[in-house]
């Protein structure tokens, strides 16, 4: 019986590596192509997980499992990352005053855009 159970895992590790190896082509794919910043961020954060989900599957391939605290770690920082992300998004669309899903071209992003009036220039001081 546990021959049968060592084959149906080494056949679900086979299926989950060509899964997360399909998954990452797709999503660099999505990176490189875009359109938006937005599907671009999206595409990093799905990196990170598919990133994890190697991590994971070596684990059990490998018995060692203290690469999951490693995968712990990098869903922590890819969830700060998501966030950070998320802010210079929302951010930039009030600065230029455009949706945060257009795609805007290279050098447009601060054409016709103010800036904040409380900078220490527009106050006297140096900037």
């Amino acid at each position: 019986m546990e021959a049968i159970g060592q084959t149906v895992l080494g056949f679900a590790i086979s299926v989950a590596f060509a899964c997360l190896l399909a998954s990452f082509a797709f999503t660099v794919y999505r990176l490189v192509r875009g359109p938006s910043f937005a599907d671009r961020v999206v595409a990093l954060d799905f990196l990170m997980l598919i990133g994890i989900g190697f991590i994971t599957v070596k684990a059990i391939v490998s018995s060692e499992y203290s690469y999951i605290d490693v995968a712990i770690a990098m869903a922590l920082v890819a969830f700060l990352a998501t966030v950070a992300f998320s802010r210079y998004i929302y951010r930039r669309a009030q600065t230029t005053g455009t949706e945060p899903n257009e795609d805007l071209e290279e050098g447009s992003a601060l054409e016709g855009a103010e800036m904040p009036s409380n900078t220490r220039a527009s106050q006297g001081g140096e900037a």
